[in-house]
């Protein structure tokens, strides 16, 4: 497989499915895999029309652009590495996506400033970090009521309240959840 083989990734559904997502290359990218992706839409559902969506750490941009492929309204996407953020706008522009906001900030930032509510928020940090626990801690703040937030970790992670985890599962060296705060 070539270089440019490794840095693509496919859209698995919605009026996207099949076309190829591009990224730079860099050693901490580490996109969703199709089969934990339509796992995790299995779980919310297959469409999330209307949805306004948070891709946080969002590397190759895969989970936020299959969220516009399955009907999402807004989906901002927060990348801090200034060219995968560039390569982010590149994906956008190629897909024509109405809807996709690119910020290129540090993720636990980005919530800590935000004035905007989310249904969906996707977690996918470097997992040699305890980015996920950090953001999770400040998601509450920016989530509408009844809002989900899917996570990507190495170990299940040990939230505390408001936190309920709804679903979880194990692929490969990937471990990836659902949470949901309570009321």
């Amino acid at each position: 497989m070539t270089a440019s083989g490794r840095n693509r990734v496919r859209i698995i559904a919605g009026k996207w499915r099949s076309r190829l997502v591009s990224f730079p290359p860099a050693a901490q990218l580490r996109p969703t895999p199709d089969r934990v992706r339509e796992t995790l839409f299995n779980w919310l559902g297959q469409r999330l029309d209307g949805r306004a969506c948070l891709d946080l750490f969002a590397g190759s941009g895969v989970l936020g652009f299959e969220a516009l492929s399955r009907g999402a309204a807004r989906v901002v996407m927060v990348e801090a590495d200034r060219e995968i953020a560039r390569g982010l706008r590149e994906s956008a522009r190629l897909l024509e996506a109405e809807g996709v906001e690119i910020a290129q900030s540090d993720a636990l930032k980005f919530v800590e400033r935000s004035r905007d509510k989310f249904d969906l928020v996707f977690v996918d940090p470097p997992f040699a970090s305890d980015l996920a626990v950090r953001a999770m801690a400040l998601l509450p703040a920016v989530l509408n009521p009844g809002a989900r937030v899917y996570v990507e970790s190495a170990a299940a992670l040990d939230l505390p309240a408001p936190w309920r985890l709804l679903r979880d599962d194990r692929a490969g060296a990937v471990r990836y959840a659902l949470y949901e705060t309570i009321p």
